[in-house]
């Protein structure tokens, strides 16, 4: 997107009744996306971000980025110029969309508020934009030891293949395996898959998926452990956060990273 001088934020939305797309790409401006109704998915370098109802992402202009959404979805959008902003983010960030932060927004996607309206709205949304307590970030190991394990992680989350069973088919050992994810991520090689898996239950939960189908797709021997897991890393339990819209998410903070 183009920058629009002379505005400073400019705010859109879209709604989406299928899951769609986005191939890498790069803005001159900043962005701030998030969603309702359903989740964002980014891969943006060494990292996946998931980012479900009441929070959002700040992409710093110039930051290659590409995503996914799940279905059914409003995607929001915020630009906002550099160099005419006084919050700043050294790189992708987690957002707290609070009710009185997205209102602001959703305002300022008007075109017919004045000069005035537009400067006092934009100055309050500076007020309250502030990155969240915990960021959405799933690191990926950038090591070639590990690297085909965290992929296949990537396209199926259900693959349960122990460290073992890596180990032999990569033609190294277990503790060079656990030594690497360590090293690389701060996790265990099941805390990272754990981790990975949540992510992906966010997005099916989004998606209208219940909980016994998520639990059946990302491999959970039963709805028990998934909820367990689930409850360990979200401090909710999965069917709690599948009725909660928006903001309520906010008091829960996502202990990934």
């Amino acid at each position: 997107m183009a920058d629009p001088a002379p505005l400073t934020i400019v705010a859109q939305s879209h709604s989406h009744s299928v899951a769609a797309e986005w191939s890498p790409h790069v803005h001159p401006m900043h962005e701030l996306v998030w969603v309702r109704g359903g989740t964002l998915t980014s891969r943006i370098g060494h990292q996946i971000f998931t980012v479900p109802a009441g929070f959002g992402m700040w992409l710093p202009a110039g930051v290659v980025h590409g995503g996914r959404v799940t279905a059914a979805a409003q995607l929001h959008s915020a630009f906002f110029a550099p160099g005419r902003i006084p919050v700043e983010f050294s790189g992708p960030t987690s957002i707290t969309i609070t009710p009185l932060l997205e209102s602001l927004l959703v305002r300022l996607g008007r075109t017919d508020l004045d000069e005035g309206a537009r400067a006092r709205a934009e100055a309050v949304v500076f007020d309250v934009l502030e990155a969240a307590e915990r960021q959405f970030a799933l690191d990926l190991p950038g090591d070639h030891r590990i690297d085909a394990i965290a992929e296949a992680l990537i396209d199926d989350p259900s693959d349960d293949r122990s460290l073992a069973e890596w180990a032999a088919q990569l033609g190294t050992s277990d503790r060079t395996i656990t030594r690497a994810f360590r090293e690389a991520t701060g996790l265990s090689f099941a805390q990272w898959r754990q981790a990975r898996r949540i992510h992906a239950a966010l997005a099916l939960l989004s998606a209208g998926a219940d909980v016994q189908e998520v639990s059946e797709l990302l491999g959970y021997a039963q709805p028990s452990t998934f909820i367990a897991a689930f409850r360990r890393v979200m401090k909710v339990t999965p069917g709690t956060l599948a009725k909660t819209s928006g903001p309520g998410l906010s008091e829960n903070p996502y202990p990934l990273s």
